[in-house]
């Protein structure tokens, strides 16, 4: 996160008495930024917590919203990016798709919003009339785990997709994210075993990862009508089947015609990581939130995460991972 967003959601400025209240019964604990709260088995600074309680009291969903969901840094952009250009192709010539494309012009956190960073950590009431369309559906991102988002979706039949990445390949994403964007040239081994400790206990922003994973897994077996649960590794394996199973549990499946013209693998091209970090639009600039557009974009590799940790912190994790994992089905 940069700074102002850090800010932002370390804060308890925007906190109300009533959600102070909660707090004061919650587990809480204080890291190098500032306080959490454990609130519905996931970890929030004190502001966050806030748009969680706003979302779900405020927000009014409507039956064809799509929700994007993901644990942070495990595949958020390209998850939006290609869920944009699956919506989007439709309004485009499939022999010039990238003519006049949104993902050209903004980056895909401009284009999808976060419920409770972007929309409701500035106000218990955003305006969301701008996202209204009656040709397309409102598309929203959160980090939520899914028992959270449900209270404000209030039985809404809304599509949710979730994104799955290895935890080892997020913490380092994650790591690199906040040095990069706390300016901290000094990429310290120290303050990576400190974040990994952190992650290891589940006592982290939005953490603990398996119960984030968990809840969603769990919610795509339920329901699989309305809850896709998708890994960031199958995509990069996968990325054409990937695609088409998204683009049919979104309702808009991809016709004979669009599969002979080489629209799947145009659509590819446009969401690659190549690509996508070579944009103008996503070298330089910020966010709504002050982040650097750049940011974003680091490797996007699977297995990265060999890297950076030993061999011992690599058993740890996956010790811990298999154990709370164990007998759900689910694994990393």
């Amino acid at each position: 996160m940069a700074e102002k967003e850090l800010n932002m959601n370390v804060r308890d400025d925007n906190v109300s008495e009533e959600t102070k209240k909660l707090i004061s019964s919650l587990p809480t604990y204080k890291d190098s930024l500032g306080k959490l709260c454990k609130y519905q088995g996931c970890w929030y600074y004190y502001n966050t917590l806030q748009a969680v309680i706003n979302f779900q009291n405020n927000f009014r969903p409507q039956n064809n919203d799509i929700i994007l969901a993901s644990f942070p840094k495990s595949g958020t952009t390209w998850l939006k990016a290609l869920t944009v250009a699956l919506l989007e192709r439709s309004k485009h010539d499939h022999d010039d798709p990238l003519n006049h494309h949104p993902l050209l012009s903004d980056n895909p956190h401009g284009i999808v919003p976060t419920l409770e960073i972007d929309m409701y950590l500035k106000s218990s009431t955003p305006d969301l009339t701008k996202l209204s369309s009656s040709s397309s559906p409102r598309l929203f991102s959160t980090h939520m785990p899914l028992h959270t988002v449900k209270e404000g979706l209030k039985d809404s039949p809304c599509k949710i997709v979730y994104v799955c990445r290895n935890a080892k390949d997020a913490l380092i994403s994650r790591w690199h994210f906040k040095c990069k964007c706390q300016k901290q040239d000094d990429v310290s081994r120290s303050s990576l075993e400190s974040m990994f400790e952190s992650f290891c206990s589940g006592v982290s922003f939005y953490g603990p990862i398996w119960d984030h994973a968990l809840s969603y897994w769990r919610g795509s077996l339920e329901n699989p009508k309305n809850v896709l649960f998708m890994r960031y590794e199958e995509l990069k394996t996968e990325p054409r089947a990937q695609l088409k199973r998204l683009a049919e549990f979104l309702g808009c499946p991809f016709t004979e015609e669009e599969e002979e013209s080489g629209l799947v693998e145009k659509i590819l091209e446009l969401c690659s990581f190549d690509n996508l970090s070579g944009l103008e639009v996503n070298k330089t600039g910020k966010t709504s939130l002050n982040i650097d557009r750049d940011s974003f974009f680091r490797k996007g590799e699977v297995g990265d995460w060999k890297n950076y940790l030993t061999p011992e912190m690599e058993s740890k994790i996956d010790m811990i991972i298999d154990q709370e994992l164990k007998g759900s089905g689910l694994t990393f």
